[in-house]
C-alpha cells in the first residue's frame, strides 16, 4: 500500500484531500500543527518531519505564504523518488522552491480549480505548473486525479490568469459582501430583491466561508495590481460619466463590452443559466 501524507490536515482542502485518498490503494498520515481530527481512516503524526519520513507522496495543504519554507525544511528528508504535490494559488514563489529541491524528489506542482464542497474531481478543472519534466508530472497528476480536465501553464501565466479568476473575483465579492454586511433592513432588502441580487448575494456569501488568510492570499497576488486598478478607474469613470449627463459615453462603454463579449460567451445562454440558478436558491 501506498503511503501518503497530507501537511495542514485540518484546513479545509487538508480534510478533503485526507477523505479523497483514505479508504482507497492509500494509506494516509495527517498532521497538522493546530489539529489532530483528520477522521478514522488517516493515522495522526505528532510531528512534520516524521509526518514524511516514509511517504511516497506528500501532499502540502498549507498557507501559500509558508509553502517555500516548508518545501525547503522536508524536500532533503523524503525518501528517494517520492513525490512532493502542492497546491497553492499563487506559482511564482513556490516554484522557485520547488526547482530548488534536491534531484531525488519529484515536484508535482497543481491547483485545483475547485473548494472543499465538492463530491468528486470527474470534470474539475485542475491547473498544472511544470517545474522539472512537464510529462512526466502531469501523468502523475492524471493518476491522482483520475476523471479531472487538466490544463498546463507555466507560473508567471497562471499568477496572471489567476488575478482575474480567483483575484477579481474575491475583490469584488468581498467589497459586496462588507456593503450587504451593514444593511440594518437586511430582510426588507431580502423582500425586495430579484434574480440578479439573490445569486450575487449566494456567491459573495459563499466566498465569505472560505478563511479569512486564504481570502488575503488571493487579493494579494501581485498581478491582480493591475486589474483592480483597471476596475477601479472604470467605476470612477462610469460614476462621473453618470453624474455629468454623459449618457452616451456610458451607452458605448455597456456596447462596447457587450459586443466584446459576444464573440466568445452566448449572453441570452448566460441568462438563463442565472434564471434556472436562482430557482435552484430558492428551494
Amino acid at each position: 500500500m501506498k503511503q501518503l501524507t497530507v501537511i495542514g490536515a485540518g484546513g479545509q482542502m487538508g480534510q478533503w484531500f485526507t477523505n479523497y485518498f483514505s479508504g482507497s490503494e492509500y494509506q494516509v498520515t495527517g498532521y497538522d500543527s493546530e489539529s489532530n481530527d483528520f477522521g478514522k481512516n488517516v493515522i495522526v503524526s505528532e510531528s512534520l518531519v516524521g509526518a514524511i519520513l516514509k511517504a511516497d507522496y506528500v501532499i502540502l495543504c498549507t498557507p501559500t505564504r509558508r509553502t517555500p519554507e516548508i518545501i525547503r525544511l522536508i524536500a532533503k528528508e523524503m525518501k528517494r523518488g517520492t513525490y512532493l504535490i502542492e497546491i497553492s494559488s499563487e506559482k511564482s514563489k513556490v516554484v522557485s522552491s520547488l526547482s530548488k529541491m534536491p534531484d531525488k524528489i519529484n515536484p508535482i506542482c497543481i491547483h485545483p480549480m475547485f473548494g472543499p464542497g465538492i463530491k468528486t474531481v470527474k470534470n474539475q478543472n485542475i491547473i498544472s505548473v511544470p517545474i522539472k519534466d512537464a510529462k512526466k508530472e502531469l501523468t502523475v497528476a492524471k493518476e491522482l486525479f483520475e476523471g479531472a480536465n487538466f490544463v498546463t501553464i507555466d507560473a508567471i501565466e497562471h499568477d496572471k490568469k489567476i488575478a482575474i479568476i480567483l483575484g477579481l473575483t474575491h475583490l469584488m465579492n468581498l467589497v459586496f459582501a462588507n456593503i450587504i454586511s451593514k444593511d440594518e433592513k437586511s430582510i426588507l432588502t431580502e423582500k425586495m430583491s430579484g434574480t440578479t441580487f439573490r445569486v450575487q448575494k449566494v456567491l459573495a456569501e459563499s466566498i465569505m466561508t472560505e478563511t479569512p488568510e486564504l481570502i488575503e492570499t488571493i487579493i494579494a497576488n501581485p498581478e491582480i495590481r493591475r486589474v483592480a486598478e483597471e476596475l477601479w478607474k472604470d467605476v470612477g469613470r462610469l460614476l462621473t460619466s453618470v453624474q455629468e449627463s454623459k449618457t452616451e459615453e456610458v451607452i458605448e462603454y455597456i456596447k462596447d463590452c457587450q459586443e466584446r463579449l459576444s464573440k466568445h460567451s452566448d449572453l441570452d445562454n448566460s441568462y438563463k443559466k442565472l434564471t434556472k440558478m436562482a430557482k435552484i436558491i430558492e428551494k
